[in-house]
């Protein structure tokens, strides 16, 4: 079903089967690590009576599978675990989560909105029986997404009204913005072109441990993450100060600045990662068009900034 975007169609998701199925029970599972817009409604839902366990990650935020198992009850209707972090980029063991839902008769949710388009999102491979979209992140217009709704599984609407998209969420759908997403999910099916963008993601982050040493850290899974992104910690130096001299490069930090103090950002404080690693976290991001030339000039103005003191 269409939404306006990847925070609805999650929002639709927790809530909608919160309403929907709070008589069977009001115990939902997620981590602490999950996007605002997973842990927004879960919050806001705890204030109508729903109770929420967020599991913890270890250093990598990777979840172990087991903590879902454990954290299960008769009350679970919900397991929201996201595929792939938006800032680290750590991508999660959904489909062992999966069986586990499956094997207890649980409802299981993933927010693939980082995910799709950059490694395989099969929603019978997964075993979800709930996946969001979300257009802008592969190549669609922005103000359109998706929420992929399992055959049978029934969501209270955010949205009352008329009976469009099934009766579960009211209003005149843009057919502009669902063509535009169509067409860019045709194009994002073919994986092919994310090898090249994963071999020029690992030639930026080996240029940058030359260029760095031991004062760069890689956040994030060292193996199970995403293809075309690189979130990394300049060690000493804060992320913000990184980030001005970069001007044009699609690059963000996670960590905060607040009259003169840098916080953590919570991704990384559930990590565990040091305050004087984490405040200098970065996240770079590459596309499908992104060039070896554009590679090699970031490399270059990186190398040539003066180091920061924190």
């Amino acid at each position: 079903m269409f939404t306006s975007g990847g925070s609805e169609a999650n929002n639709l998701a927790i809530k909608g089967t919160f309403f929907a199925l709070r008589h069977k029970g009001e115990h939902i599972v997620t981590t602490t690590v999950e996007h605002p817009a997973i842990l927004a409604p879960c919050r806001f839902l705890e204030q109508l009576g729903a109770a929420v366990t967020y599991l913890p990650v270890d250093s990598t935020g990777r979840l172990d599978p087991e903590d879902v198992r454990r954290a299960i009850t008769p009350r679970t209707i919900l397991i929201s675990v996201m595929h792939a972090n938006n800032e680290i980029d750590t991508v999660q063991p959904i489909e062992e989560i999966g069986a586990i839902a499956r094997e207890r008769g649980v409802r299981f949710h993933t927010d693939a909105a980082q995910s799709v388009g950059k490694i395989a999102t099969k929603v019978d491979s997964l075993g979800v029986d709930l996946l969001t979209i979300a257009g802008h992140k592969l190549y669609a217009p922005k103000g359109v997404g998706a929420l992929y709704v399992r055959g049978g599984v029934r969501l209270e609407p955010l949205i009352h009204g008329a009976g469009h998209e099934h009766g579960r969420r009211a209003g005149t759908e843009s057919a502009l913005l669902a063509v535009g997403l169509g067409a860019a999910c045709a194009l994002a099916s073919d994986l092919g072109p994310m090898a090249r963008v994963r071999a020029l993601r690992d030639r930026f982050w080996d240029a940058l441990q030359e260029s760095f040493g031991d004062h760069v850290a890689l956040n994030g899974h060292p193996q199970h993450r995403l293809p075309n992104t690189l979130s990394v910690s300049f060690v000493g130096m804060i992320g913000a100060e990184v980030l001005a001299g970069l001007d044009g490069v699609a690059a963000s930090t996670g960590s905060a600045c607040h009259a003169g103090r840098v916080e953590l950002s919570p991704v990384l404080a559930a990590m565990g990662v040091a305050e004087e690693s984490g405040m200098g976290a970065v996240r770079f991001s590459l596309g499908r068009q992104t060039t070896d030339a554009e590679i090699d000039a970031v490399i270059a103005r990186l190398a040539a900034a003066p180091a920061s003191s924190a």
